[in-house]
């Protein structure tokens, strides 16, 4: 007589060969993102190399500096170490539409037509905002606000600003303007879900002014002009994703009722 449990078919019987397929696939695929990275930090190691990195990072505070003021290192290793950190991040940000569609291409097989539609553009124009937002913050912010810290420093004062503290001051602003920038796309992603409406955005714009204000007084500097100018530059792009929002919901309106379609059929 046989065992009624060995008659009754084992629910993971032929999952092992996709489940190992999958990973194999996210293997080779992290490791081109790798190899891209590595591509890109090869080719700035060469030209124009990490120190003049740094330069590039540096050059908005030294024009802000005294005549004959440089950055110094307080550290032993700090003039090896802080450059090839810049190396690598610049090298990561080269690389990364390489190691966003390698992403894309892992993640798309699995998702409708209507998804696919849908996330690809979200992914590429939030990508292209936070590089807009970094692009501003350098070769707008940092000239005023150094300008303005500097001039409050006393003639008894030689500044010599340590070049891994400026590093990650530096980082910093980059990730608060570049996530600032991120604004309609979070707008448009809000409406997208059903958490908030295009009518209850506008109703709440108040708010949003309020907090967008209290934000930019904590990841700014003390100095007004950079704050106002945040503050302006987050509440039109506020006004910019209640607007795309609800082109983006009626554009895919559509799309969706097809997915949804496409889903009955299966």
């Amino acid at each position: 007589m046989s065992d009624p449990n060995t008659d009754k078919p084992d629910e993971l019987a032929g999952t092992e060969q996709p489940f190992v397929q999958h990973l194999m696939e996210l293997r080779d695929r992290m490791i081109k993102a790798v190899i891209a990275i590595g591509i890109a930090a090869a080719v700035l190691a060469i030209f124009p190399g990490p120190g003049a990195l740094y330069d590039i990072l540096a050059a908005p505070l030294v024009a802000a500096l005294p005549k004959g003021a440089t950055l110094i290192a307080t550290n032993v290793i700090s003039p090896f170490v802080v450059p090839i950190k810049i190396l690598f991040m610049a090298a990561f940000m080269i690389a990364l539409p390489v190691v966003l569609y390698q992403v894309w291409a892992f993640v798309a097989p699995g998702l409708y037509s209507h998804e696919k539609k849908l996330v690809m553009p979200l992914v590429v124009s939030s990508t292209l905002l936070f590089f807009v937002g970094v692009a501003f913050c350098y070769f707008v912010v940092f000239g005023q606000v150094f300008h303005f810290i500097q001039s409050f420093a006393p003639k008894s004062i030689t500044a010599a600003p340590d070049i891994e503290e400026y590093l990650n001051f530096v980082l910093g602003m980059f990730l608060a303007f570049g996530l600032a920038f991120e604004v309609p796309i979070a707008v448009i992603l809000l409406v997208r879900m059903g958490v908030l409406t295009v009518a209850q955005l506008r109703e709440y714009r108040g708010y949003f002014w309020v907090a967008a204000a209290v934000g930019t007084a904590l990841v700014t500097p003390p100095d007004a002009g950079s704050m106002l100018m945040l503050l302006a530059v987050v509440g039109g792009l506020y006004e910019v994703g209640i607007v795309a929002a609800q082109l983006f919901v009626k554009h895919t309106k559509k799309s969706e009722g097809d997915g949804e379609a496409e889903t009955a059929k299966s």
